[in-house]
């Protein structure tokens, strides 16, 4: 198996979140594999959710990069796991929202929520920038720089992203964008579903390895880094095996 295209840490949503979030998008992102939703779900469900379900169900913290020449797989693997073993587990409330056009599970305004995330992004994105390869021009256009802030293009120059540090905003991502009266059908939709089954919080306990096998193919998960030490592996752990033929 050769290396993957990209590489993403993210946070794999648990419980509730996770099991609701794959049917909304339509696909499980420990496999890979198409979720069938049944003939009687909305048939614009497709159409919302084909940008995420193209990452898979996540929350990013560091975003994909490239791997930097002269770094190994084997090494972003150690760099992943003394990250989570530094962490303490906690928990998270979250409140379905539109965020920049889009529909995503967000943080409250929890001042101690927030504090704990942005620590875990901050870590993530800091300990593991020495394996990014820096973006090309056509990486940075995609980004719309001349559409940010001042202070997004500083994180887009430095870290190949514009939202992270103090840009950084923790999301689960359910939908594409979306024009007002879809994104408000779609937030309906998701809340009738989620009836009382997200009314505690999600425990974060861990840090997640996502791959993009090739360009342009949908991202799955590689490795789930536990913050007691231990990792489970999924569908994408073929991949962080440097001496892959």
């Amino acid at each position: 198996m050769p290396q993957a295209y990209r590489y993403a840490a993210y946070l794999a949503p648990t419980g509730p979140w996770r099991d609701l979030g794959r049917t909304w998008l339509g696909r499980c992102e420990e496999t890979g594999q198409r979720i069938a939703r049944g003939r009687d779900d909305d048939p614009r469900l497709d159409a919302w959710t084909d940008a995420p379900r193209h990452y898979g169900l996540h929350a990013t913290l560091k975003p994909p990069f490239r791997l930097r020449a002269g770094t190994t797989v084997r090494a972003l693997d150690a760099a992943m796991r003394t990250v989570a073993r530094t962490q303490s587990p906690f928990s998270v409330t979250l409140t379905l929202r539109a965020l920049r056009g889009f529909l995503a599970w967000c943080l409250t305004d929890n001042a101690t929520d927030h504090a704990r995330i942005r620590a875990l992004a901050d870590r993530t994105v800091r300990d593991l920038d020495a394996y990014r390869a820096p973006p090309t021009a056509a990486e940075l256009a995609r980004r719309h720089p001349a559409r940010l802030t001042p202070a997004q293009q500083q994180m887009l120059a430095q870290w190949g992203y514009p939202y992270v540090f103090d840009t950084y905003t923790f999301h689960i991502t359910l939908t594409g964008q979306l024009g007002d009266t879809e994104l408000r059908h779609a937030q309906e939709l998701l809340t009738a579903r989620a009836g009382d089954a997200l009314a505690g919080s999600m425990p974060v306990q861990a840090i997640s390895l996502y791959v993009q096998p090739a360009a342009d193919t949908p991202f799955i998960v590689a490795r789930h880094y536990g913050f007691d030490g231990t990792t489970v592996d999924a569908a994408g752990a073929c991949y962080l095996q440097d001496d892959a033929p």
